[in-house]
């Protein structure tokens, strides 16, 4: 009886500093937005300009990887909570249970940081073909609507709806992958495949980040709160529908108006 006592203080108190550590990844997301880093969250022009003049672009894109690793923890994280929480108690009486923990977390972030990378790059490039086209110069709102469009088609798509599934049961997904052998190995390789499974579920929505500004503190909010909803409430899966169904509109409302409601950064 104290044994599950003090299963339940555990996990509670584990929950509790999980709780703690995205609180203050938030906090720091705020305060970098206010500084002079801030436009590295931003995706300010200066940046794409450092790499398409050369030489200058290591430090920004090292500065890049931190401040889009904390906005993953802050985002992202949390929505793997339930498969964190359950796998720390699968662990939990193995004296390298915490060092297990931290791999499946080090796996699901590498994941996603490679995919912040891609995506940076492919802004980079965006920006590039727009700055030799005048009319993407002068309607570079239109990139926004044609990823508008991209992340409410998605919306509606069998792998869409299969990497979903994947991420919302995470028992049944520790239980596919954890086979006790090599722990360490084993650990990290399960972060690495739920990060997989996470990106191809929130991938699109990640992606309007770069339409709407990725430092903005509100967005950030409200798409991670729309992610956590989808992968982890009961009615979640019944969200993506409706979802793409407002993204696309909200696409067509910008195409038939011809109003930029979102700006892309040129």
């Amino acid at each position: 009886m104290w044994a599950v006592r003090d299963r339940k203080h555990d996990q509670k108190l584990f929950i509790t500093l999980a709780v703690a550590l995205f609180a203050l990844a938030w906090l720091a997301l705020w305060f970098w937005g206010q500084s002079p880093y801030g436009r590295f969250i931003m995706h300010d022009d200066e940046i794409s300009h450092g790499m398409a003049h050369g030489g200058g672009y290591s430090i920004p894109i090292i500065v890049f990887v931190v401040s889009w690793t904390l906005m993953i923890v802050a985002m992202m994280l949390p929505t793997s909570l339930p498969l964190i929480t359950l796998f720390r108690a699968l662990v939990r009486d193995r004296k390298n249970h915490m060092h297990l923990v931290f791999l499946l977390i080090a796996g699901y972030l590498s994941m996603w940081i490679l995919f912040g990378i891609a995506a940076h790059i492919g802004d980079w490039g965006v920006h590039q073909i727009a700055g030799e086209s005048a009319w993407l110069h002068s309607d570079s709102w239109m990139i926004g609507v044609a990823i508008l469009v991209t992340a409410g088609l998605y919306q509606f798509t069998s792998l869409k709806y299969h990497c979903l599934d994947k991420c919302r049961s995470p028992l049944s997904f520790i239980m596919e992958r954890w086979q006790g052998g090599n722990e360490q190995k084993q650990a990290f390789r399960l972060g690495v495949d739920h990060g997989i499974f996470c990106i191809g579920c929130c991938w699109s929505l990640m992606l309007l980040m770069f339409v709407v500004s990725a430092g903005n503190i509100g967005w950030m909010l409200a798409l991670g709160t729309v992610m956590a909803v989808e992968k982890n409430m009961p009615w979640g899966r019944r969200l993506s529908a409706p979802l793409g169904v407002i993204l696309l509109g909200w696409g067509l409302i910008m195409v038939v108006q011809g109003i930029p409601l979102l700006h892309w950064h040129t």
